[in-house]
């Protein structure tokens, strides 16, 4: 793969729960607060998406081109590959795909296909469970396999709180902690997550944010917010920026642990002498892990920045951890330790495209 592509990559986000969860409410939310970003819906059956406030500007084969510049696409497994090469496609625009998982396969396997497929232009952006708080006992009764997905979920989204005694929303998420514990778990109701967990926006530099005519979408999202019943989940996010070099070791060894809470981390690394010709981009959601090596652009500065996305996470303390990562004067006294570097490029994607050394299923 061209390194280059790496800061162009579409994230590819798998979207599962049974019948009555709430992933549709979800997904409406998402296109309605979509804040800017061009979003492919890929779907088995549009008639399990209702996608309401919507204007269907056209549709062509069986993809439908939504008035918000959306797409929403049917298929079935089999085409899947096909879809996400022609949707990622400059032509496109796309800023994000999301993979509707009922009735196309089991999530596990969808999280596969995206793992092992070989378009450079997309990157696994995540599998995200919703929960029915209310309902997550019979749920799971009628659904054992529910704790599998739970177990390689990495955002759970315990839908409906509004629905449950506080004693028993504690219950619930306890339950879900246990069968899933490498997930971040946001609580929400009527689907209402902050869409910033999921779309790009929070990881922009400000410079790129312009002053913008007010749009429809702006109105729409004010005249919603005030007939909502709750307010959205809101994600928190921890912006990383360090003229040092860091150590490879430590801050594999921070990759490894990551605290709980913290679901998605993007950003550059300099690795100093240990690779002094290439930044390293870093993509990691849940325990999904890629680092991509690039050469230095011309002229710019060597650090390294950084932004963590996730919900209750600590920020003065990932900030501290991220910090001790940093190499010291006496790290640098040391000299290069060839070695260093095993860790990182574990991460570094090889070919063919199957041999996922960061699979997390």
């Amino acid at each position: 793969m061209d390194p280059s592509t790496a800061g162009r990559q579409i994230p590819v986000v798998v979207l599962a729960g049974f019948l009555g969860s709430g992933k549709t409410t979800l997904l409406n939310h998402l296109l309605r607060r979509r804040a800017g970003n061009r979003i492919a819906v890929v779907v088995n059956d549009f008639g399990a998406v209702e996608i309401d406030a919507m204007t269907v500007a056209g549709q062509v084969g069986s993809t439908v081109s939504l008035g918000n510049g959306c797409l929403c696409c049917a298929v079935d497994a089999s085409e899947l590959d096909g879809y996400l090469e022609r949707l990622s496609r400059p032509a496109a625009r796309i800023d994000i795909i999301v993979i509707e998982a009922s009735g196309l396969a089991e999530p596990q396997e969808l999280v596969r296909m995206i793992l092992a497929g070989d378009n450079p232009r997309t990157v696994y952006g995540g599998l995200v469970e919703v929960v029915d708080a209310a309902e997550f006992d019979s749920t799971r009764r009628r659904h054992p396999e529910t704790d599998r997905h739970l177990a390689i979920a990495d955002l759970v989204v315990l839908n409906k709180t509004d629905r449950v005694t506080p004693v028993e929303h504690e219950r619930v998420r306890g339950v879900i902690g246990e069968l899933g514990p490498g997930a971040a778990v946001v609580s929400a109701s009527y689907g209402r997550i902050d869409p910033g967990l999921l779309l790009d926006p929070a990881t922009r530099p400000a410079e790129e944010e312009k002053v913008r005519q007010l749009s429809f979408e702006d109105l729409h999202a004010e005249e919603g917010e005030a007939h909502a019943y709750h307010p959205h989940a809101a994600y928190e996010s921890l912006s990383y920026d360090e003229p040092a070099a860091m150590d490879p070791r430590r801050l594999m060894a921070f990759l490894d642990s990551r605290p709980e809470g913290v679901y998605r981390l993007k950003g550059f690394v300099d690795f100093g002498a240990a690779d002094p010709d290439n930044r390293y981009a870093v993509h990691a959601v849940g325990r999904f892990l890629r680092f991509y090596p690039e050469p230095w652009p011309r002229g710019a500065g060597r650090r390294t920045q950084l932004v963590l996305i996730g919900t209750g996470i600590d920020r003065d303390a990932l900030g501290k951890e991220l910090t001790l990562c940093a190499l010291t004067d006496e790290d640098a006294a040391k000299g290069a330790d060839e070695t260093a570097m095993w860790g990182v490029l574990r991460y570094v994607r090889s070919e063919p495209a199957a041999e996922e050394a960061a699979d997390p299923v």
